[in-house]
């Protein structure tokens, strides 16, 4: 979420709809381990945005999941976490066909997918991979794999944040609270 932005608010609210959802944890990242090198901005304004989106929605909840405690932090540490802390919760971990298709490179992604009670994927379009392969790699994404649909929204952060130091209109992007925190703050930039 660097920044959260209204495809991540659609899609989260289609990802209610469609699985029947009762809340979708924002789970700002620490410092991604697959990430070593990418620059991210300072957590407390990732924090701070995802604030304004989280108290908009009533099913939106901000997780410091992967802040509070130490680093590194993998989706599978996160998912284990999160059942020792509400062990009558039904996780469902949502992702997009774009991380799909990476699934298999990620740490443990078998622990990872046994670890949740399911795993909400968006539909893409041009998104390749072989799913029967990912499968085959991960035996239990079979069973726990649920396609939906959900609008194609070709807005991403690396996108916003290209455009706001290219001096590119953005605003519409974003959520309004999100927008004036990015202006007043002059990120990105």
């Amino acid at each position: 979420f660097d920044p959260p932005h209204i495809g991540h608010c659609i899609l989260a609210e289609e990802a209610c709809s469609h699985l029947g959802l009762d809340s979708v944890y924002w789970v700002p990242a620490g410092k991604p381990p697959h990430k070593p090198d990418w620059p991210i901005s300072p957590i407390e304004e990732r924090l701070q945005m995802v604030e304004y989106i989280t108290a908009q929605n009533p099913k939106f909840e901000l997780s410091r999941v992967d802040l509070d405690r130490p680093a590194p932090h993998y989706s599978k540490d996160t998912l284990l976490f999160l059942q020792e802390a509400q062990p009558e919760a039904r996780l469902v971990y949502l992702m997009g066909e774009d991380s799909l298709r990476d699934l298999t490179q990620w740490e443990q992604p078998e622990i990872f997918a046994q670890r949740t009670h399911s795993i909400g994927i968006m539909q893409r379009t041009g998104i390749d991979y072989d799913l029967e392969e990912i499968q085959k790699k991960i035996p239990s994404l079979s069973e726990k794999g649920i396609f939906f649909p959900a609008p194609l929204i070709e807005i991403s952060g690396q996108s916003i944040r290209q455009r706001i130091k290219a001096g590119l209109p953005y605003r519409y992007m974003l959520p309004p609270e999100v927008y004036d925190h990015i202006h007043i703050r002059k990120l990105y930039r």
